[in-house]
Order: structure tokens, then C-alpha cells, then sequence
């Protein structure tokens, strides 16, 4: 088996380095889903229902994929989706992520769990900027993510709609995943196995939630698992009026990440969104729901000429990606396929993942015909 990063050609490569260089409960954690996981494996598995229909003889030699979402122009169309705990997954955490999104031109999200400051972030790139915002029952709190988030220059904000409450994550559960990491009996062993991984946790920048720390004892003083801090922390209370007068009071590109149906697709531009992110969360809260690309075509159909629509969730391949601009997705957006390559290698992993990617969509394009994601359409997809 390979043990370096140079080798990892696919994320099921660096999926592959991550399991061996991660203790078994951080490893689970990325790598579960709820319940059962069948919405977690359909994500990708949707992508494989249908086929592109390539044309030829069109010129290729100048490629041009950059597109433009939330008003920000990027040089691909993929961006890296807010992650909670990075820190957890590579010592650099969300600061090998930001370096790596800025160095390819694309834009970088960052979590209201994550393990970088937004100060710390906005002083460092200046590729486009997301900001993922789970609204918690202090509402001190959450204006005050909001508040540093515009002083930080943000360009757009996200607001998480689809974790009310925490999925039944079981592998959590079986492996003893906290944050911060708490040892017991059935992880261990795991730990010792790594001890690469627990000096650099112990002797790098202390583990803390950054956007959080100054508010909640919770994640950062007091170990709790991702369901248990979702369930007692999110405001279970938030809804469309709630939603509206948040995006009044950020002002700027906003989204709502967890769009899966027509209707609230609508609502979203009711309430005057910008974009929306049809997504699961990676398939870790309601197990047995649609995947995104699933959903994506009657979504695009019916607003696609409105707002900003974006694809997350289950991308593995440039394909993957090709097909979702086909229905008519601006852009797409995931965690896992850089996640395993942060564990993998940090900096340089998420770099060689993103190359990777870089160049699967230039030759996949080459091999449909088309020069800009622009000309991509219905036509260039037959399902089965």
C-alpha cells in the first residue's frame, strides 16, 4: 500500500492514507454518516444514473472554467465547503485548507465550529470567503458570529438549515468521537497507534472553537460529541422570519445551505438569498433522503433563473461535477473529497487533491467538446 501523498490520484486514494495516519474515532467521524448511511453512499451513487454525451471535433485546445457564485468570480467550478474541527484532522486545520483554496483560485468556507478565528483567516488569503452560521440558542452569540464576520470582510454567509437537531451519527457512538478527543477504553488503542498524530495534537495550537470558545464551555473545555452539541445548542425555534432578518442584518451574499425541495428553494428567494446550497450535510442528519443531485434538475427548473444554485455533496470525480452543470448547477461544493487529503497531508494534500480535480475537469471537458462550463447543458446528459 502507498504512504504517500505523490501516489494519491483519486479520493479514494487519500481516503485510503487518511484511515492509516487518523485514530479510528477522528477517522469515523469524517468518514460516517446517520443511521444507516444510505443517503450518505446514494450522494455518490446518484452521479452514476446517468450518462454524458460528448461532441467532437470542437477546438479544445483553451479551456476555460471559472464561473461565478455569490459575486464572486472563481477559477473552478468547486469550492471547499465549511468543515467543522479541522484541527482535529491536520494540525494546519483550516489554514492548509484557506492556502490551498486561494492557491487554486476557488472559494473557502469556514465553520461556526471551526478551529480557526475568522480574524486569523481573513488576514491571511484573499480568495472569496464563505461563512457557514449555525444559529444557536444565544442569540448574543450568534450576532456576535455575525458582527466579527463583517468586520472580517467576509464575502458571503451560509445558513446551515438542516441541523435543527443532530443526526443519529452510530459510528460516533461505537468509536467514543468527542471533541475535544476524550479517551476511553474502545479508543485507546487506537490513539497509541497514532502517535504521530497525538504529539502534534498535544503540541501544536491548542484545540479550541474559535468562533465559539469566548461563549460556550462546550467543544472546547468541555468534551461533547457533533449530535449532542447540535441538539442542545441550535436553536430549535429558528424559522423563515428567523432566516430573513438574519440575511437583513449580514447585508450581504447570503445562502442557506440544506435546500432539498422546490417549495423552500422559493422561500429562499423570498426572503432574498442569494444562493442556495442543496445539500444533506454529507448525508449525517436525515438518513433516507434524497441526494442533492437528486434533487438537483427540478430545483435548477424551477429557479435556477433567480438565484444561485449550487450541488454539495457525494462529488468524487470531475464527471461528477460536469453532470451537475449540465442540469444547470453554478458551481460545486464538498468536504469530504479535501477532508481525507488534509488528513492525508495538510497543505500539500489538499493541493494535490485539488489539482487533481483541476485536471480531470480540463480533460473531461476536452473529451465532451466544450471550452467553457457555459456550453454545458441537458443536452450533454441521457439518464438511464
Amino acid at each position: 500500500m502507498f504512504s504517500n501523498i505523490k501516489h494519491c490520484y483519486n479520493t479514494k486514494d487519500f481516503r485510503k492514507l487518511a484511515k492509516r495516519r487518523l485514530p479510528k474515532p477522528i477517522f469515523h467521524y469524517i468518514d460516517g454518516g446517520s443511521d444507516d448511511e444510505v443517503t450518505y453512499h446514494r450522494n455518490t451513487e446518484a452521479y452514476e444514473k446517468c450518462d454524458l454525451v460528448p461532441n467532437v471535433l470542437a477546438g479544445v485546445e483553451n479551456i476555460d472554467m471559472s464561473t461565478t457564485i455569490m459575486g464572486k468570480k472563481i477559477d473552478m467550478p468547486f469550492f471547499l465547503s465549511p468543515t467543522a474541527l479541522q484541527r482535529l484532522f491536520h494540525h494546519d486545520g483550516e489554514i492548509a485548507v484557506a492556502k490551498a483554496a486561494e492557491k487554486f483560485g476557488t472559494m473557502f468556507g469556514i465553520s461556526s465550529l471551526g478551529t480557526a478565528s475568522l480574524e486569523e483567516i481573513s488576514k491571511l488569503v484573499k480568495t472569496p470567503k464563505l461563512f457557514q452560521l449555525y444559529v444557536h440558542k444565544d442569540k448574543g452569540l450568534t450576532k456576535n458570529m455575525i458582527d466579527r464576520c463583517k468586520e472580517a470582510n467576509f464575502d458571503a454567509m451560509a445558513l446551515t438549515v438542516d441541523t435543527i437537531v443532530g443526526g443519529n451519527r452510530e459510528r460516533d457512538l461505537y468509536t467514543g468521537f468527542t471533541y475535544p478527543p476524550k479517551l476511553t477504553l474502545n479508543s485507546l488503542i487506537s490513539f497509541a497507534a497514532h502517535p504521530n498524530w497525538v504529539l502534534n495534537y498535544l503540541f501544536r495550537s491548542k484545540f479550541e472553537l474559535s468562533q465559539l470558545k469566548n461563549h460556550v464551555k462546550e467543544g472546547t473545555s468541555i468534551s461533547v460529541n457533533v449530535g449532542e452539541y447540535f441538539t442542545k445548542m441550535i436553536d430549535q425555534s429558528m424559522d423563515w422570519k428567523a432566516a430573513e432578518e438574519i440575511n437583513k442584518y449580514w447585508g450581504k451574499h447570503f445562502a442557506l445551505k440544506g435546500i432539498m425541495s422546490v417549495a423552500d428553494a422559493k422561500k429562499a428567494i423570498d426572503i432574498g438569498a442569494t444562493a442556495i446550497i442543496i445539500s444533506n450535510h454529507g448525508g449525517r442528519q436525515l438518513d433516507g433522503s434524497r441526494s442533492p443531485f437528486d434533487q438537483l434538475a427540478e430545483i435548477v427548473d424551477a429557479v435556477g433563473d433567480k438565484i444561485d444554485v449550487i450541488c454539495e455533496g457525494g462529488i468524487r470525480r470531475g464527471t461528477h461535477i460536469l453532470k451537475a452543470l449540465s442540469l444547470g448547477a453554478k458551481a460545486c461544493s464538498g468536504g469530504r473529497l479535501y477532508l481525507y487529503a488534509l488528513a492525508a497531508g495538510g497543505q500539500i494534500g489538499v493541493e494535490k487533491a485539488l489539482n487533481n480535480l483541476k485536471l480531470e475537469l480540463e480533460r473531461d471537458m476536452k473529451l465532451m467538446g466544450v471550452t467553457n462550463i457555459s456550453q454545458l447543458s441537458k443536452d450533454n446528459i441521457r439518464f438511464r
